[in-house]
């Protein structure tokens, strides 16, 4: 297993290179509410996340003390945070300034010798040091469409050693086109009913309506083209996907 040198727990890298003249703007595609520092400010309380089952994953998977991980998506550092208690360096990476605003100030709060807080984003964080052992990634590739998902997935392959783990955890559609209206509804039915305590409705609709969640039967085969051999998959409600993947 690799292991990084620890920054100091105010080190910020903020590097973005210059995009090919093809490339999409990744900004532009992260979704205007997460460069909007109020929605940031109650973004932990709106997600309600527990990392502590994919950090167990990882764990399980052989990482340890030794290791690093780049958490590709970070948002406000919640995984990146809990990870560091276990793992040798984690590598916490966001395109959005609000997001990691709140995630540095919340490494330093912590007082964690070993997260790397980076801007940057799934197709322009670009890797220093050793490969990394694992990369997780989770609500980030349903801002991409198709095509740069697969360019974002080989991206990701070129960050692992051989025999890295890649955790996947993504709005992702397991039903086929007919069954979108039935599967919608009994989605709407667990949303919540205040915006400030969780995902409503009116939520569910603007992600179906304006982000670029693919169906399981498309997204797999990216996977794997990318590089990946899938060795667990988990749904909920038929569109809360959950992939852990090892890079061929």
């Amino acid at each position: 297993m690799s292991a990084g040198s620890a920054p100091s727990p105010a080190h910020l890298r903020d590097h973005l290179p210059v995009p090919q003249d093809w490339m999409i703007d990744e900004l532009a595609h992260a979704g205007a509410e997460h460069l909007d520092p109020g929605f940031v400010a109650a973004y932990d309380r709106k997600q309600a996340f527990d990392p502590a089952p994919d950090i167990a994953t990882l764990v399980g998977r052989g990482l340890g003390a030794q290791s690093t991980l780049v958490d590709l998506g970070a948002g406000t550092g919640t995984l990146a945070r809990a990870a560091a208690a276990e793992l040798g360096l984690v590598i916490a990476v966001d395109i959005s300034p609000a997001m990691v605003d709140v995630l540095r100030r919340s490494v330093d709060d912590a007082g964690l010798v070993n997260v790397e807080c980076v801007r940057g984003g799934l197709l322009s964080y670009e890797h220093a040091g050793p490969p990394a052992d694992a990369v997780y990634t989770r609500n980030a590739l349903h801002h991409l469409p198709d095509f740069w998902k697969g360019v974002a997935l080989e991206r990701i392959a070129r960050i692992l050693e051989p025999g890295g783990v890649l955790l996947v955890r993504d709005l992702i559609y397991d039903f086929r086109p007919r069954e979108a209206d039935t599967i919608f509804e009994q989605w709407f039915a667990g949303a919540a009913e205040d915006p400030s305590r969780g995902y409503t409705r009116a939520d569910f609709v603007e992600h179906i309506r304006a982000e670029h969640s693919t169906y399981r039967w498309l997204f797999e085969p990216i996977l794997t083209a990318a590089g990946f051999d899938i060795v667990d998959v988990e749904f909920r409600r038929s569109v809360y996907g959950a992939y852990t993947c090892v890079k061929r």
